[in-house]
């Protein structure tokens, strides 16, 4: 069983994943943070490789009566999925999600342009390792995972601090390799593993990315 970790806050589980991270061999890597949350994690990944630093949005689409439990995930790019056990439980078709898929879809692409301004992704050919500070379902990482092939990268290694180990073998079906620090048995929520959990605004993305695109990498 792999050791537990509690991570004072997100800067520092970036700098533990980041050194675990610099012992593999990458080709040309390129660091996305899913945003908001994934971002500090990944400044401190992409200082450990050299990397150049991106961002990714990727947006959950709640349950009706439960807005904070996941049942779906859409990116900027429209790429979506479902959870097609949480549909089943709560007796629900796609169709009838279809306006708040569009409302978190456009909602993604309005951060995603407001972070990257408008450009595209630079990752052809690229390995890419794609950080967010846990997973719990794993689905906005898979919807993700699905947008990014899109651009041809060489490889997408999704990295995370924690996982539950569900949310772990979901997100090695559709990635080239998932990598963790920690899969504790009982898992609840990715902030119960950090001691800081803060609410990531948007102004820390853009400093982290002036940060970053200010550096020698």
């Amino acid at each position: 069983m792999k050791a537990r970790h509690r991570f004072t806050d997100r800067l520092e589980a970036g700098h533990l994943l980041g050194k675990e991270l610099a012992r593999r061999q990458w080709i040309d890597p390129v660091v996305l943070g899913l945003a908001r949350g994934g971002m500090p994690v990944a400044a401190g990944v992409a200082d450990a490789l050299g990397a150049p630093l991106d961002v990714m949005v990727a947006r959950k689409i709640g349950a009706p009566a439960q807005p904070e439990l996941a049942i779906g995930a859409v990116t900027a790019d429209g790429a979506h999925l479902y959870d097609t056990a949480s549909l089943r439980a709560f007796d629900l078709e796609p169709a009838q999600l279809e306006d708040r898929r569009a409302s978190e879809a456009a909602e993604a692409l309005r951060r995603q342009n407001t972070y990257r301004d408008g450009g595209p992704l630079q990752v052809r050919g690229c390995d890419v390792v794609l950080v967010d500070d846990g997973l719990a379902t794993g689905l906005t990482a898979i919807a993700a995972v699905r947008a990014l092939r899109h651009y041809d990268p060489l490889s997408i290694t999704v990295a995370v601090p924690v996982a539950s180990t569900s949310a772990r073998a979901r997100v090695e079906t559709e990635a080239d390799a998932v990598h963790t620090l920690d899969e504790p048995p009982t898992f609840y929520a990715v902030g119960q593993w950090y001691r800081d959990f803060h609410q990531v605004e948007d102004d820390e993305v853009h400093a982290i990315l002036r940060r970053r695109s200010g550096s020698d990498v």
